[in-house]
């Protein structure tokens, strides 16, 4: 077994799966990130439900934006820290974000809902400026994204106290958006459901490999 670092990788590149599997998921990153933009122009477009959340009712909305996005962009950074030390636990964590996106492509389509009640508008320092700089979204809302994206690293770190950090975080996250009035409890709920499938997925496409 290679070494963490840079050792791995350069075991892993001899791999010629490995550097098929690496390029098409960047590449399918790449096109989402670009296309997710106009799917949800769409999606915003579109008249939903308004559903009825006893807890969100019971819950004082305030905007929690930076606290929200300090905790993701954190976890993530920590996250992609580890993971660039282990190759193939890289590249199955990159093909299950593209998975969960495309399956939340499919969850969006069937479940058009609107904004709940009292809604407060996130501000994400980063995906506004890039992406949504006039036309913020409010409608990409089953399932919670910024929850299941968090609890997709949690899944595929490989140390155990970074895995229950990320938990942690997962949880504060999904509360946060809940207090913001930003999704749904079912939003929230929902969202560890679909990133383990998403992360299940990934494992059957690629198979059995050593977690390096």
């Amino acid at each position: 077994m290679p070494r963490k670092g840079a050792s791995s990788w350069a075991w892993a590149w001899n791999d010629p799966s490995f550097r098929w599997q690496l390029g098409l998921g960047l590449l399918l990153g790449i096109c989402l990130a670009f296309g997710m933009p106009h799917y949800f122009a769409f999606i915003e477009a579109r008249h939903g439900r308004v559903l009825a959340d006893p807890l969100l009712a019971r819950l004082p909305a305030f905007d929690t934006s930076w606290i929200t996005f300090t905790i993701i962009y954190l976890s993530i950074l920590v996250a992609l820290i580890h993971l660039g030390q282990r190759p193939l636990a890289f590249v199955q964590v990159l093909w299950s974000y593209c998975l969960m996106h495309l399956i939340r492509i499919g969850t969006l389509w069937l479940a058009p809902l609107d904004p709940p009640i009292g809604l407060v508008l996130l501000h994400d320092p980063i995906v506004d400026t890039l992406f949504y700089p006039t036309n913020p979204i409010t409608k990409d809302l089953f399932f919670s994204g910024h929850t299941a994206t968090l609890m997709l690293l949690s899944l595929g770190v490989r140390s155990l106290w970074l895995r229950r950090l990320l938990l942690v975080a997962t949880a504060a996250v999904g509360f946060l958006v809940l207090v913001q009035h930003a999704h749904y409890t079912s939003d929230v709920l929902a969202a560890p459901f679909f990133a383990g499938l998403s992360f299940w997925l990934a494992g059957k496409l690629f198979g059995k490999r050593p977690a390096i």
